[in-house]
């Protein structure tokens, strides 16, 4: 045999030694949903947070999936909207299947995160659901009347300053919100619907804002199995490689510093955000 010929005999092990496994790449989605963070607060989804995860996840040139962990007990329905069809339209453009798992909760705006997966799996404790739309305010007139402060707003417009906290609520307030939370409604309704198809179960009222257990969840048809992330890659892509694409965070915001959290307006507004935030995750039980 001559060199040449030993040579190439030797390529195709050189060449398989030095390939790469295909990637699935994950995108954590964590928090709440809201279209601004907070440095006081715990993690929060918007798209300006985490398109550049997204991104990064769906660039890879051995990309075989992308999976989603999703860990939110709701929030913005816009904010919801856009990051799952950005996640669509990339899952779309790359022609990769999108895999989507449910953590501690997966409830309505993290619902709506978990149907921009092709697939939908929980663990058997997983909360997931709550499709259904709310808001929460507080009412404050009372506090200003015992403090002797006068609240002076001024408008154009006779619905301008709807359901203003510093004022007592209106019955037409009231019924304009119920609009507009049957509007929302309807919309989250259509979104499902068209994710899941034909996989739902009409045994219950899926859109009643109920949330169920993965194990429940999954005989509604809300998601396609029980399993964790580890565990659904190693069987559907036993040789690929998992990596965690992590949402960038400024230098600031990891140290919880920001110039809006020296104004003391700003530093209200981001506790009360807290606090709300508290709320939301306390629903259910964390």
């Amino acid at each position: 045999m001559s060199v040449t010929d030993k040579i190439a005999a030797r390529l195709p092990r050189v060449m398989d030694r030095g390939e790469r496994p295909p990637v699935v790449a994950a995108v954590r989605l964590h928090g709440v949903i809201t279209p601004q963070s907070s440095p006081v607060a715990r993690n929060t989804i918007n798209l300006q947070n985490v398109e550049s995860a997204i991104n990064r996840a769906f660039d890879n040139e051995r990309l075989i999936a992308v999976a989603l962990l999703i860990n939110s007990p709701g929030g913005a329905p816009t904010q919801s909207a856009l990051i799952a069809e950005r996640i669509r339209e990339l899952a779309t453009k790359k022609h990769v299947p999108v895999l989507a798992f449910c953590e501690d909760v997966a409830a309505s705006g993290g619902y709506w995160l978990a149907c921009a997966g092709d697939e939908i799996y929980a663990h058997g404790t997983s909360l997931v659901g709550s499709i259904g739309v709310v808001s929460a305010g507080f009412g404050l007139n009372g506090l200003l009347d015992k403090a002797g402060v006068e609240r002076r707003v001024y408008t154009a417009g006779e619905n301008k300053v709807r359901l203003d906290p510093f004022q007592a609520e209106k019955p037409e307030d009231v019924e304009w919100l119920k609009s507009l939370h049957a509007d929302l409604h309807e919309q989250f309704r259509a979104w499902v619907t068209e994710r899941r198809g034909a996989k739902l179960k009409s045994e219950e009222d899926l859109f009643s804002g109920e949330i169920w257990t993965g194990t429940r969840a999954q005989q509604l048809g809300l998601i396609d199995g029980i399993g964790t992330i580890r565990t659904v890659i190693a069987k559907r892509f036993p040789d690929a490689e998992l990596t965690i694409a992590e949402p960038r965070k400024p230098l600031l915001a990891k140290l919880g510093l920001t110039g809006a959290s020296t104004r003391s307006g700003d530093l209200v507004t981001q506790v009360l955000a807290s606090v709300e935030e508290r709320a939301r995750w306390s629903r259910f039980g964390l």
